[in-house]
């Protein structure tokens, strides 16, 4: 198991101890593994995202932590929360991280998932300055239909 997996696996049991939020030390967490600060940061901000379902809050100092909080959202308000976080461009990776998370909250099968992300990352023939531009109108789009259902 990959470090950046042991520690996504700690965080995530904190979370479930705590009720869906919890308050990370990253010197504590960091000795306990035996890595340095830096790869519990890497973690958290890759892997408990906004998009991800996440808010994060740090404090810093003596006492410094960072405090993450799993969001419990309707399948409305995740869908919409998604929808906002659409920029004006998506990358091919973000797309799938997006659809990946929708299946996952049950807002989307992982087979209209998979088809999804095909069709997004079937542009080869746009130009490659408007594919990322494309991509994120097609994910609007989907979740727009999300919403309808």
């Amino acid at each position: 198991m990959l470090l950046s997996d042991h520690i996504a696996r700690l965080i995530n049991e904190m979370l479930e101890e705590g009720g869906g939020q919890a308050e990370v030390r990253r010197n504590d967490l960091a000795a306990k593994l035996g890595c340095v600060p830096s790869q519990i940061n890497y973690v958290i901000t890759s892997r408990f995202t906004p998009e991800r379902g996440y808010v994060t809050e740090s404090r810093r100092g003596g006492g410094g932590y960072i405090r993450i909080v799993r969001v419990q959202m309707t399948k409305n308000q995740y869908l919409m929360h998604f929808f906002q976080a659409v920029g004006k461009e998506l990358g091919e990776n973000e797309a799938r991280v997006y659809l990946t998370n929708l299946a996952e909250h049950g807002c989307m099968t992982a087979r209209e998932a998979a088809i999804a992300l095909q069709a997004m990352t079937a542009l080869d023939s746009c130009p490659a300055e408007k594919r990322d531009v494309l991509r994120a109108d097609m994910m609007r789009k989907v979740i727009m239909l999300l919403m309808m259902e």
